[in-house]
């Protein structure tokens, strides 16, 4: 999935943040005993979203995919001393173990895990974000960008993941999840409502600035 070589991905490392105890642990966990680990951040990636929630301080974060919470923690990282952030997903069969790693975390009373349909559930949080992170199925971008873009504050961050999709949006035969994603990339770059920028981290971030 990364974009970047193994050796420049060892030496970026060397220059960030490490992980802490508990994200060390999600990570070898995730990879151990749960279906599609590719799908959690990293460290690269997880200090990356660390460094972005950390520039703003968020009083409000949106999360939509949870996964095993890897990135939820580190997007916490940069919370506002009485801020919240609400992350949305579907899996009921990792509840146990993401509710397990929230609670030994330092933000389990700032976190709120919301299991279903992100596109109904959404529509219960009555909330102006400051952040937001798109990160679950693919076909759905642009229905979250939709849901969330008006609950956005002028001056907030939208994030979105795998943006790049293993570098396939540059092929011309282009599957059904390569179709959405590079769909959605372009509905953005169209939307002069925000500024706007893909950074090649992992599997493509999108950096979306609300005007």
């Amino acid at each position: 999935m990364g974009l970047i070589k193994d050796d420049l991905s060892n030496l970026l490392l060397k220059f960030c943040e490490p992980e802490s105890a508990l994200l060390q642990q999600i990570d070898r966990e995730t990879n151990l005993k749960v279906l599609m680990p590719r799908m959690l951040s990293g460290h690269y990636q997880g200090r990356v979203l660390s460094m972005l929630s950390k520039l703003i301080t968020p009083r409000r974060i949106l999360e939509i995919g949870t996964f095993t919470g890897y990135a939820t923690l580190c997007l916490a990282e940069g919370l506002a001393d009485d801020g919240l952030l609400y992350t949305l997903d579907i899996n009921v069969e990792l509840e146990d173990r993401v509710r397990g790693y929230f609670e030994a975390s330092a933000y389990q009373s700032k976190i709120n895990y919301i299991l279903g349909d992100a596109t109904q559930t959404v529509n219960d949080l009555k909330e102006t974000f400051d952040l937001v992170f798109i990160d679950a199925d693919k076909k759905n971008n642009g229905t979250y960008y939709d849901l969330i873009f008006d609950r956005v504050r002028p001056g907030g961050l939208i994030i979105v993941d795998n943006v790049l999709w293993s570098g396939k949006v540059l092929t011309n035969q282009q599957d059904k999840d390569t179709v959405n994603i590079s769909t959605f990339n372009d509905k953005v770059a169209a939307d002069d409502r925000v500024e706007k920028l893909i950074l090649p981290v992992r599997d493509g971030l999108f950096i979306i600035r609300k005007k």
